[in-house]
């Protein structure tokens, strides 16, 4: 799996004042696998896509950025 980074990384943040800084869609795919409280929600089906998308090269990675702050936004995560 390549590991493309975004041009600014994105600091989410989840329950307990528990913070991660994602760095691009390889990192946004492990967060989403394991820190995501829904798993449920249209955006967060979208974004694990368009991140997956990035990272083979069939999207550009500042897309799956958007996606993923799509779906923490969804989430009510905080992003920075």
């Amino acid at each position: 799996m390549r590991h493309i980074k975004w041009n600014h990384p994105i600091q989410v943040g989840f329950a307990q004042g528990n913070a991660k800084m994602v760095d691009g869609p390889s990192d946004a795919l492990h967060c989403m696998a394991d820190l995501w409280p829904d798993r449920r929600g249209p955006l967060y089906v979208a974004a694990r896509s368009v991140c997956r998308a990035a990272i083979d090269g069939r999207k550009s990675a500042e897309e799956a950025r958007e996606m993923f702050i799509s779906a923490a936004q969804e989430a009510h995560l905080a992003t920075h």
